[in-house]
Protein backbone atom coordinates (compact mmCIF):
# COMPACT_ATOMS: atom_id res chain seq x y z
CA UNK A 1 0.00 0.00 0.00
CA UNK A 2 2.90 2.42 0.93
CA UNK A 3 4.71 1.81 -2.28
CA UNK A 4 1.19 2.50 -4.12
CA UNK A 5 1.08 5.96 -2.26
CA UNK A 6 4.29 6.52 -3.52
CA UNK A 7 3.51 5.65 -6.65
CA UNK A 8 0.74 7.93 -6.76
CA UNK A 9 2.85 10.80 -5.77
CA UNK A 10 6.04 10.38 -7.78
CA UNK A 11 2.68 10.80 -10.78
CA UNK A 12 1.34 13.77 -9.76
CA UNK A 13 5.14 15.25 -8.81
CA UNK A 14 6.18 15.08 -13.11
CA UNK A 15 4.03 18.77 -13.92
CA UNK A 16 3.76 17.48 -17.74
CA UNK A 17 2.09 14.11 -16.68
CA UNK A 18 0.10 15.52 -14.30
CA UNK A 19 -1.25 17.75 -16.79
CA UNK A 20 -2.03 15.64 -18.94
CA UNK A 21 -3.38 13.59 -16.53
CA UNK A 22 -6.09 16.16 -15.54
CA UNK A 23 -6.92 17.41 -19.25
CA UNK A 24 -7.29 13.69 -20.10
CA UNK A 25 -10.00 13.46 -17.04
CA UNK A 26 -11.69 16.98 -18.13
CA UNK A 27 -12.36 16.05 -21.19
CA UNK A 28 -13.51 12.39 -20.31
CA UNK A 29 -16.24 14.42 -17.93
CA UNK A 30 -17.17 16.67 -21.17
CA UNK A 31 -18.04 13.53 -22.76
CA UNK A 32 -20.06 11.92 -20.33
CA UNK A 33 -21.91 15.30 -19.41
CA UNK A 34 -22.51 15.34 -23.23
CA UNK A 35 -24.22 11.63 -22.84
CA UNK A 36 -26.52 12.52 -20.64
CA UNK A 37 -28.46 15.69 -23.09
CA UNK A 38 -31.11 14.76 -24.72
CA UNK A 39 -32.20 15.44 -28.23
CA UNK A 40 -34.27 18.59 -28.48
CA UNK A 41 -38.22 17.38 -29.47
CA UNK A 42 -37.66 13.70 -27.46
CA UNK A 43 -39.51 13.30 -23.75
CA UNK A 44 -36.67 12.41 -20.92
CA UNK A 45 -39.29 10.85 -18.65
CA UNK A 46 -40.95 8.92 -21.42
CA UNK A 47 -38.28 7.80 -22.73
CA UNK A 48 -36.88 5.98 -19.57
CA UNK A 49 -39.86 4.77 -18.96
CA UNK A 50 -40.04 3.08 -22.85
CA UNK A 51 -36.45 1.99 -21.91
CA UNK A 52 -37.63 0.35 -18.72
CA UNK A 53 -40.17 -1.61 -19.86
CA UNK A 54 -38.06 -3.10 -23.22
CA UNK A 55 -34.72 -4.79 -24.03
CA UNK A 56 -33.79 -7.49 -21.92
CA UNK A 57 -29.71 -7.24 -22.84
CA UNK A 58 -29.91 -9.60 -25.57
CA UNK A 59 -30.71 -7.32 -28.26
CA UNK A 60 -28.49 -5.72 -31.23
CA UNK A 61 -28.50 -2.41 -29.51
CA UNK A 62 -28.22 -3.29 -25.91
CA UNK A 63 -24.51 -4.29 -27.29
CA UNK A 64 -24.07 -0.95 -29.09
CA UNK A 65 -25.49 0.79 -25.95
CA UNK A 66 -22.43 -0.69 -24.07
CA UNK A 67 -19.96 0.52 -26.34
CA UNK A 68 -22.08 4.22 -25.79
CA UNK A 69 -22.34 4.37 -22.32
CA UNK A 70 -26.18 4.28 -22.24
CA UNK A 71 -26.24 7.55 -24.79
CA UNK A 72 -27.43 5.26 -27.27
CA UNK A 73 -30.94 4.47 -25.29
CA UNK A 74 -31.13 8.10 -24.02
CA UNK A 75 -31.63 9.76 -27.38
CA UNK A 76 -28.50 11.58 -26.55
CA UNK A 77 -26.61 13.98 -28.73
CA UNK A 78 -24.05 11.77 -28.14
CA UNK A 79 -25.74 8.71 -29.33
CA UNK A 80 -23.87 7.70 -31.96
CA UNK A 81 -20.70 8.66 -30.16
CA UNK A 82 -17.25 8.07 -31.82
CA UNK A 83 -18.69 4.35 -33.72
CA UNK A 84 -19.09 6.11 -37.00
CA UNK A 85 -15.90 7.45 -37.07
CA UNK A 86 -14.53 3.86 -35.96
CA UNK A 87 -16.31 2.56 -39.18
CA UNK A 88 -14.69 5.06 -41.40
CA UNK A 89 -11.35 4.25 -40.33
CA UNK A 90 -11.86 0.55 -41.00
CA UNK A 91 -13.22 1.11 -44.29
CA UNK A 92 -10.05 3.50 -45.14
CA UNK A 93 -7.59 0.88 -43.67
CA UNK A 94 -9.15 -1.54 -46.11
CA UNK A 95 -8.96 0.43 -48.95
CA UNK A 96 -5.32 1.33 -48.34
CA UNK A 97 -4.34 -2.52 -48.26
CA UNK A 98 -6.58 -2.82 -51.74
CA UNK A 99 -6.79 0.24 -53.52
CA UNK A 100 -2.91 1.11 -55.30
CA UNK A 101 -4.42 5.72 -54.40
CA UNK A 102 -4.60 4.79 -50.96
CA UNK A 103 -1.14 2.76 -51.10
CA UNK A 104 0.46 5.56 -52.74
CA UNK A 105 -1.09 8.11 -50.52
CA UNK A 106 -0.37 6.04 -47.17
CA UNK A 107 3.94 6.17 -48.31
CA UNK A 108 3.54 10.00 -48.85
CA UNK A 109 4.54 10.49 -45.28
CA UNK A 110 2.90 13.35 -43.22
CA UNK A 111 1.15 14.73 -46.02
CA UNK A 112 -0.36 11.63 -46.73
CA UNK A 113 -1.71 10.72 -43.65
CA UNK A 114 -2.84 14.26 -43.54
CA UNK A 115 -4.89 13.54 -46.79
CA UNK A 116 -6.04 10.24 -45.28
CA UNK A 117 -7.66 11.79 -42.26
CA UNK A 118 -9.50 14.41 -43.98
CA UNK A 119 -11.09 11.21 -46.16
CA UNK A 120 -11.78 9.94 -42.75
CA UNK A 121 -13.89 12.75 -41.57
CA UNK A 122 -15.72 13.14 -45.16
CA UNK A 123 -16.39 9.65 -44.53
CA UNK A 124 -17.83 9.71 -40.50
CA UNK A 125 -19.63 12.39 -41.80
CA UNK A 126 -21.80 10.60 -44.14
CA UNK A 127 -22.12 7.50 -42.41
CA UNK A 128 -23.32 9.20 -39.29
CA UNK A 129 -25.98 10.97 -42.18
CA UNK A 130 -27.19 7.54 -42.58
CA UNK A 131 -26.77 6.44 -39.12
CA UNK A 132 -28.28 9.05 -37.85
CA UNK A 133 -31.43 9.48 -40.19
CA UNK A 134 -31.86 5.47 -39.11
CA UNK A 135 -31.51 5.81 -35.68
CA UNK A 136 -34.24 8.94 -35.83
CA UNK A 137 -36.78 7.06 -37.68
CA UNK A 138 -36.41 3.22 -35.85
CA UNK A 139 -34.19 3.48 -33.07
CA UNK A 140 -36.48 6.20 -30.60
CA UNK A 141 -39.68 5.56 -29.71
CA UNK A 142 -42.49 7.06 -31.22
CA UNK A 143 -44.18 7.53 -27.87
CA UNK A 144 -40.95 9.72 -26.77
CA UNK A 145 -41.12 11.96 -29.90
CA UNK A 146 -42.72 15.20 -29.25
CA UNK A 147 -43.76 16.17 -32.76
CA UNK A 148 -42.32 13.72 -35.39
CA UNK A 149 -42.00 16.43 -38.37
CA UNK A 150 -39.99 16.18 -41.19
CA UNK A 151 -37.59 19.54 -39.91
CA UNK A 152 -37.47 17.56 -36.80
CA UNK A 153 -35.80 14.37 -38.16
CA UNK A 154 -33.26 16.91 -40.06
CA UNK A 155 -31.93 18.82 -37.55
CA UNK A 156 -31.78 15.91 -34.76
CA UNK A 157 -29.76 14.22 -38.03
CA UNK A 158 -27.52 17.61 -37.87
CA UNK A 159 -27.37 17.47 -34.38
CA UNK A 160 -25.99 13.88 -34.26
CA UNK A 161 -23.33 14.51 -36.45
CA UNK A 162 -22.49 17.90 -34.99
CA UNK A 163 -22.14 15.46 -31.70
CA UNK A 164 -19.84 12.17 -33.55
CA UNK A 165 -17.35 15.31 -34.62
CA UNK A 166 -17.27 16.82 -31.58
CA UNK A 167 -16.32 13.13 -29.67
CA UNK A 168 -13.77 12.93 -32.64
CA UNK A 169 -12.40 16.45 -31.56
CA UNK A 170 -12.45 15.16 -28.15
CA UNK A 171 -10.25 12.06 -28.94
CA UNK A 172 -8.14 13.82 -30.65
CA UNK A 173 -7.15 16.08 -27.82
CA UNK A 174 -6.87 13.61 -25.56
CA UNK A 175 -4.27 11.74 -27.80
CA UNK A 176 -2.68 15.71 -28.27
CA UNK A 177 -2.68 16.85 -24.71
CA UNK A 178 -3.55 14.01 -22.83
CA UNK A 179 -1.83 10.45 -21.64
CA UNK A 180 -3.01 9.07 -25.60
CA UNK A 181 -5.33 6.92 -27.33
CA UNK A 182 -7.91 9.05 -27.16
CA UNK A 183 -10.16 6.99 -29.48
CA UNK A 184 -10.08 3.92 -27.73
CA UNK A 185 -10.34 5.78 -23.93
CA UNK A 186 -13.74 7.02 -25.02
CA UNK A 187 -15.09 3.93 -25.87
CA UNK A 188 -13.30 2.21 -22.95
CA UNK A 189 -14.75 4.99 -20.81
CA UNK A 190 -18.30 4.56 -22.37
CA UNK A 191 -17.92 0.19 -21.22
CA UNK A 192 -16.57 0.85 -17.97
CA UNK A 193 -19.62 3.31 -16.95
CA UNK A 194 -22.02 0.51 -17.58
CA UNK A 195 -19.93 -1.78 -14.79
CA UNK A 196 -21.11 -0.16 -11.32
CA UNK A 197 -25.06 -0.62 -12.31
CA UNK A 198 -24.52 -3.83 -14.07
CA UNK A 199 -22.79 -5.28 -10.94
CA UNK A 200 -25.02 -3.73 -8.51
CA UNK A 201 -28.07 -5.06 -10.64
CA UNK A 202 -26.62 -8.51 -10.49
CA UNK A 203 -25.66 -8.65 -6.63
CA UNK A 204 -29.11 -7.67 -6.51
CA UNK A 205 -31.02 -10.31 -8.73
CA UNK A 206 -29.06 -13.24 -6.77
CA UNK A 207 -30.13 -11.69 -3.14
CA UNK A 208 -28.84 -13.45 0.21
CA UNK A 209 -29.67 -16.79 -1.46
CA UNK A 210 -27.06 -16.59 -4.63
CA UNK A 211 -24.28 -14.50 -2.61
CA UNK A 212 -22.04 -17.86 -2.93
CA UNK A 213 -22.83 -17.96 -6.41
CA UNK A 214 -22.43 -13.88 -7.19
CA UNK A 215 -18.75 -14.63 -5.25
CA UNK A 216 -18.11 -17.70 -7.74
CA UNK A 217 -19.21 -15.02 -10.56
CA UNK A 218 -16.56 -12.66 -9.55
CA UNK A 219 -13.86 -14.93 -9.21
CA UNK A 220 -14.46 -16.11 -12.94
CA UNK A 221 -14.81 -12.77 -14.22
CA UNK A 222 -10.96 -12.33 -12.46
CA UNK A 223 -9.35 -15.22 -13.80
CA UNK A 224 -11.16 -14.05 -17.55
CA UNK A 225 -9.37 -10.68 -17.03
CA UNK A 226 -6.01 -12.38 -16.48
CA UNK A 227 -6.55 -14.36 -19.47
CA UNK A 228 -6.68 -11.76 -21.87
CA UNK A 229 -4.18 -9.90 -20.64
CA UNK A 230 -2.27 -12.96 -21.34
CA UNK A 231 -4.01 -13.24 -25.00
CA UNK A 232 -2.68 -9.26 -25.44
CA UNK A 233 0.10 -8.98 -24.17
CA UNK A 234 1.46 -12.76 -25.59
CA UNK A 235 4.64 -12.80 -28.08
CA UNK A 236 6.56 -15.24 -29.74
CA UNK A 237 10.37 -13.91 -30.05
CA UNK A 238 12.26 -14.42 -32.75
CA UNK A 239 16.23 -14.19 -32.34
CA UNK A 240 17.99 -11.09 -34.53
CA UNK A 241 21.44 -10.96 -34.59
CA UNK A 242 22.99 -7.69 -36.27
CA UNK A 243 26.33 -7.89 -38.39
CA UNK A 244 29.20 -6.05 -36.82
CA UNK A 245 30.38 -2.52 -39.13
CA UNK A 246 33.48 -0.80 -38.63
CA UNK A 247 32.32 2.92 -39.39
CA UNK A 248 35.64 4.67 -38.88
CA UNK A 249 38.13 3.85 -36.23
CA UNK A 250 34.82 2.30 -34.14
CA UNK A 251 33.28 -0.77 -34.39
CA UNK A 252 28.89 -0.88 -34.50
CA UNK A 253 26.44 -3.53 -34.54
CA UNK A 254 27.10 -7.41 -33.47
CA UNK A 255 24.25 -6.99 -30.76
CA UNK A 256 21.69 -9.50 -30.24
CA UNK A 257 17.79 -9.04 -30.29
CA UNK A 258 14.44 -10.14 -30.53
CA UNK A 259 11.41 -9.34 -33.36
CA UNK A 260 7.84 -9.95 -31.29
CA UNK A 261 5.62 -11.51 -33.12
CA UNK A 262 2.01 -11.12 -31.18
CA UNK A 263 0.02 -14.04 -30.49
CA UNK A 264 -3.33 -12.12 -31.74
CA UNK A 265 -1.83 -9.32 -34.06
CA UNK A 266 -5.14 -8.65 -35.23
CA UNK A 267 -6.23 -7.14 -31.48
CA UNK A 268 -10.30 -6.88 -31.72
CA UNK A 269 -10.92 -5.73 -35.37
CA UNK A 270 -11.41 -9.58 -36.36
CA UNK A 271 -14.79 -9.34 -33.61
CA UNK A 272 -15.68 -6.23 -35.15
CA UNK A 273 -15.48 -7.26 -38.61
CA UNK A 274 -17.76 -10.56 -37.78
CA UNK A 275 -20.44 -8.62 -35.71
CA UNK A 276 -20.84 -6.05 -38.49
CA UNK A 277 -21.65 -9.13 -40.79
CA UNK A 278 -23.95 -11.24 -38.21
CA UNK A 279 -27.00 -9.11 -38.85
CA UNK A 280 -27.03 -10.55 -42.29
CA UNK A 281 -28.60 -14.02 -42.00
CA UNK A 282 -31.17 -12.52 -39.71
CA UNK A 283 -31.96 -10.06 -42.33
CA UNK A 284 -31.87 -12.45 -45.35
CA UNK A 285 -34.31 -14.56 -43.15
CA UNK A 286 -36.38 -11.75 -42.26
CA UNK A 287 -37.79 -11.77 -46.29
CA UNK A 288 -38.87 -15.17 -46.37
CA UNK A 289 -40.25 -15.53 -42.95
CA UNK A 290 -43.51 -15.13 -43.63
CA UNK A 291 -43.84 -18.09 -46.40
CA UNK A 292 -40.80 -20.33 -45.35
CA UNK A 293 -40.49 -21.96 -41.38
CA UNK A 294 -36.99 -22.79 -41.72
CA UNK A 295 -36.51 -18.33 -42.35
CA UNK A 296 -38.28 -17.99 -39.34
CA UNK A 297 -36.21 -20.35 -37.53
CA UNK A 298 -32.78 -18.62 -38.67
CA UNK A 299 -34.35 -15.49 -38.38
CA UNK A 300 -35.32 -15.83 -34.55
CA UNK A 301 -31.96 -17.86 -33.85
CA UNK A 302 -29.90 -15.07 -35.50
CA UNK A 303 -31.74 -12.71 -33.12
CA UNK A 304 -30.50 -13.57 -30.37
CA UNK A 305 -27.07 -12.88 -29.44
CA UNK A 306 -26.38 -15.81 -27.23
CA UNK A 307 -28.25 -18.81 -29.25
CA UNK A 308 -25.55 -21.39 -29.83
CA UNK A 309 -26.22 -20.70 -33.46
CA UNK A 310 -25.48 -17.35 -33.40
CA UNK A 311 -21.74 -17.94 -31.68
CA UNK A 312 -21.14 -20.67 -33.96
CA UNK A 313 -21.35 -18.59 -36.82
CA UNK A 314 -19.61 -15.83 -34.75
CA UNK A 315 -16.51 -18.11 -33.90
CA UNK A 316 -16.36 -19.38 -36.89
CA UNK A 317 -15.79 -15.58 -38.80
CA UNK A 318 -13.30 -14.41 -36.36
CA UNK A 319 -11.10 -17.52 -37.32
CA UNK A 320 -11.46 -16.40 -40.55
CA UNK A 321 -10.51 -12.58 -39.97
CA UNK A 322 -8.12 -13.22 -37.42
CA UNK A 323 -6.07 -14.95 -40.41
CA UNK A 324 -6.84 -11.94 -43.45
CA UNK A 325 -6.60 -9.19 -40.99
CA UNK A 326 -2.93 -10.19 -40.02
CA UNK A 327 -2.66 -11.12 -43.44
CA UNK A 328 -2.57 -7.30 -44.23
CA UNK A 329 -1.32 -5.89 -41.53
CA UNK A 330 1.65 -8.20 -40.90
CA UNK A 331 3.75 -8.32 -43.86
CA UNK A 332 6.79 -10.92 -43.94
CA UNK A 333 8.51 -9.45 -47.22
CA UNK A 334 8.61 -6.40 -45.61
CA UNK A 335 9.93 -7.07 -41.76
CA UNK A 336 12.87 -9.58 -44.20
CA UNK A 337 13.46 -6.16 -46.75
CA UNK A 338 13.72 -4.14 -42.87
CA UNK A 339 16.41 -6.56 -41.59
CA UNK A 340 18.52 -6.81 -44.79
CA UNK A 341 18.64 -3.29 -44.86
CA UNK A 342 19.87 -2.82 -41.35
CA UNK A 343 22.12 -5.67 -41.61
CA UNK A 344 20.12 -8.01 -39.40
CA UNK A 345 19.55 -11.89 -39.49
CA UNK A 346 17.64 -14.57 -37.68
CA UNK A 347 20.62 -17.08 -37.12
CA UNK A 348 20.35 -20.27 -39.25
CA UNK A 349 18.38 -18.67 -41.98
CA UNK A 350 19.53 -16.96 -44.90
CA UNK A 351 18.38 -13.18 -45.63
CA UNK A 352 15.94 -12.32 -48.07
CA UNK A 353 13.07 -14.82 -49.10
CA UNK A 354 13.90 -17.53 -46.76
CA UNK A 355 13.55 -15.15 -43.55
CA UNK A 356 10.48 -14.21 -45.04
CA UNK A 357 8.95 -17.84 -45.37
CA UNK A 358 10.54 -18.20 -41.49
CA UNK A 359 8.21 -15.43 -40.54
CA UNK A 360 5.04 -16.33 -42.53
CA UNK A 361 5.85 -19.92 -40.74
CA UNK A 362 6.02 -18.55 -37.57
CA UNK A 363 3.27 -16.31 -37.92
CA UNK A 364 0.66 -18.54 -39.02
CA UNK A 365 1.50 -21.25 -36.56
CA UNK A 366 1.00 -18.57 -33.59
CA UNK A 367 -2.41 -17.32 -35.54
CA UNK A 368 -3.98 -20.61 -35.47
CA UNK A 369 -4.31 -20.47 -32.05
CA UNK A 370 -4.42 -16.69 -31.04
CA UNK A 371 -7.90 -16.95 -33.40
CA UNK A 372 -9.35 -19.95 -31.56
CA UNK A 373 -8.56 -17.89 -27.87
CA UNK A 374 -10.07 -14.76 -29.49
CA UNK A 375 -13.26 -16.66 -30.94
CA UNK A 376 -13.07 -17.97 -27.42
CA UNK A 377 -13.21 -14.78 -25.92
CA UNK A 378 -15.67 -13.87 -27.82
CA UNK A 379 -18.25 -16.40 -27.19
CA UNK A 380 -17.53 -16.26 -23.51
CA UNK A 381 -20.92 -13.86 -22.58
CA UNK A 382 -23.05 -17.02 -24.35
CA UNK A 383 -21.48 -19.21 -21.87
CA UNK A 384 -21.95 -16.77 -19.10
CA UNK A 385 -25.61 -16.52 -19.73
CA UNK A 386 -26.40 -20.03 -19.74
CA UNK A 387 -24.46 -20.41 -16.70
CA UNK A 388 -27.04 -17.93 -14.59
CA UNK A 389 -25.22 -14.54 -15.73
CA UNK A 390 -27.45 -11.82 -16.87
CA UNK A 391 -27.27 -10.33 -20.16
CA UNK A 392 -25.95 -6.82 -18.76
CA UNK A 393 -23.18 -8.37 -16.21
CA UNK A 394 -22.38 -10.94 -18.80
CA UNK A 395 -21.39 -8.48 -21.48
CA UNK A 396 -17.86 -8.04 -19.59
CA UNK A 397 -17.07 -11.73 -19.49
CA UNK A 398 -15.62 -11.12 -22.71
CA UNK A 399 -16.20 -9.78 -26.36
CA UNK A 400 -14.88 -6.80 -27.78
CA UNK A 401 -16.00 -5.09 -24.25
CA UNK A 402 -13.39 -6.38 -22.23
CA UNK A 403 -10.62 -6.65 -25.05
CA UNK A 404 -10.80 -3.23 -25.35
CA UNK A 405 -11.06 -2.06 -21.43
CA UNK A 406 -7.99 -4.57 -20.93
CA UNK A 407 -5.75 -3.00 -24.13
CA UNK A 408 -6.51 0.89 -23.12
CA UNK A 409 -5.77 0.02 -19.40
CA UNK A 410 -2.87 -1.76 -20.48
CA UNK A 411 -1.36 1.34 -22.93
CA UNK A 412 -2.51 3.97 -20.32
CA UNK A 413 -0.33 2.00 -17.87
CA UNK A 414 2.52 1.81 -19.89
CA UNK A 415 2.28 6.12 -21.42
CA UNK A 416 2.42 6.65 -17.49
CA UNK A 417 5.53 4.23 -16.62
CA UNK A 418 7.64 5.56 -19.39
CA UNK A 419 7.35 9.07 -17.69
CA UNK A 420 8.58 7.89 -14.63
CA UNK A 421 11.30 6.36 -16.05
CA UNK A 422 12.34 8.98 -17.65
CA UNK A 423 12.59 11.25 -14.61
CA UNK A 424 14.53 8.17 -13.33
CA UNK A 425 11.02 7.30 -10.60
CA UNK A 426 10.98 3.58 -9.66
CA UNK A 427 8.50 2.02 -11.83
CA UNK A 428 5.19 1.03 -11.28
CA UNK A 429 5.86 -2.98 -11.01
CA UNK A 430 8.41 -4.42 -9.30
CA UNK A 431 8.78 -7.81 -11.40
CA UNK A 432 9.67 -5.60 -14.34
CA UNK A 433 8.11 -2.41 -17.49
CA UNK A 434 4.05 -2.38 -17.42
CA UNK A 435 3.70 -3.43 -21.34
CA UNK A 436 0.63 -2.01 -23.91
CA UNK A 437 0.20 -3.15 -27.05
CA UNK A 438 1.99 0.37 -28.52
CA UNK A 439 5.17 -0.84 -27.22
CA UNK A 440 4.85 -4.51 -28.20
CA UNK A 441 4.23 -2.77 -31.87
CA UNK A 442 6.96 -0.69 -31.53
CA UNK A 443 9.37 -3.24 -31.13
Amino acid sequence: MKRLFTTIKNIFSIEDLRVRILNTIGLLVIFRLGSFIVLPGVDPVILEQVAGTGGDGKSIFDFLNTFLGGAFSRASIFALGIMPYISASIVVQLLTVAVPYFQKMQKEGESGRKKINQITRVLTIAITFAQGFSYVVAAIPGEAILEATFFWRISSVVILITGTMFCMWIGEKITDRGIGNGISMLIMIGIISRFPSSIIAEASSKGLDGALQFVLELVALFFIVMGVVLLTQATRRIPIQYAKQVVGSKLYGGKRDFLPLKLNSAGVMPIIFAQALMFIPGLLAGLWSDSSDVASYIGSAFADPYSWQYNLLFGTLILVFTFFYTAITVNPNDIADNLKRNGGFIPGIKPGKPTSEFIDTVLTRITFPGSVFLAAVAVLPAFAVTAGVSPSFAQFYGGTSLLIMVGVILDTLQQIESYLLMRHYEGMMKSGKVKGRSQIAAA
